[in-house]
């Protein structure tokens, strides 16, 4: 593997060139980040042949947790078959620190996209993957593409926050907050939508209390109801659960426009 390709050195060409060498795979949760990186994909013209959501059982080192069940709402609209891990691949439960934890919970999606690699005509060419900032995580990604020896296309990787968020939202994504866990994120943010007015309050949030811009440190998680690579909006019917310093969005229906 060539390292990971991002916004500005995986260029069309690049997509291109990758196209002979089999098809690509899009870790994919639902949320902003892996959104992106899978529209910025498909912009690139990345033969993208799946969608892979992992479903953690409980909170999780290296996945978005929340709402991953509307993954499958989202991929539909999308247009690309998607793969699903149970939680019950899981063995994290096994590890007795958060590097091996995350090692741990690495393991089933290996195992997914080593399958998809014997499916898939021509193999596994390459993954996307919506990491910001995190090495963690994406340390482990990029490993775990050099042992299935195929290409990592994080578009999202080392950019500037505040300009990732305005692309977002100039090309049409509409994203829901559902979850939020930091000082200065109260109840009022649940099912919110991240417009500029938010981005405002969060730069300001920033400055107080350390907020990252696109919550990359957790503070909150997002949904994309809709957005240019989608044919279908998500409608949500949802109500608000909050547990005193955090707090989820409890989605009761959801279906495509």
């Amino acid at each position: 593997m060539d390292g990971i390709g991002t916004e500005d050195d995986a260029g069309s060409d690049a997509g291109d060139d990758r196209t002979d060498g089999g098809a690509w795979v899009g870790l994919f949760s639902g949320g902003k980040d892996s959104s992106w990186a899978v529209y910025r994909a498909m912009k690139r013209g990345l033969p993208l042949s799946r969608l892979v959501t992992v479903h953690p059982a409980g909170d999780s080192y290296m996945y978005h947790v929340p709402a991953t069940e509307l993954a499958s709402l989202a991929a539909e609209s999308i247009g690309i078959p998607l793969v699903e891990v149970s939680p019950d691949d899981f063995h994290a439960e096994e590890a007795t620190d958060s590097g091996r934890q995350g090692d741990a919970e690495l393991e089933p999606l290996e195992v997914a996209l080593a399958d998809v690699d014997d499916e898939l005509e021509g193999g596994l060419a390459g993954v996307t993957a919506g990491a910001v900032e995190s090495e963690y995580q994406t340390s482990r990604i990029e490993a775990m593409c050099e042992r299935l020896d195929c290409e990592l296309y994080a578009p999202l990787w080392r950019e500037e926050p505040r300009e990732l968020a305005e692309a977002m939202l100039e090309v049409g994504f509409e994203i829901v907050i559902v979850q939020v866990a930091a000082e200065g994120l109260d109840e009022s943010w649940l099912g919110r939508r991240l417009d500029r007015d938010a981005l405002a309050e969060l730069e300001a949030l920033s400055e107080e209390y350390g907020v990252h811009l696109l919550g990359e440190g957790g503070e909150f998680e997002t949904l994309v109801v809709d957005g240019p690579h989608m044919d279908r909006r998500i409608e949500l019917s949802s109500e608000p659960v909050w547990e005193g310093t955090r707090g989820r969005l409890r989605v009761t229906d959801a279906s495509l426009e």
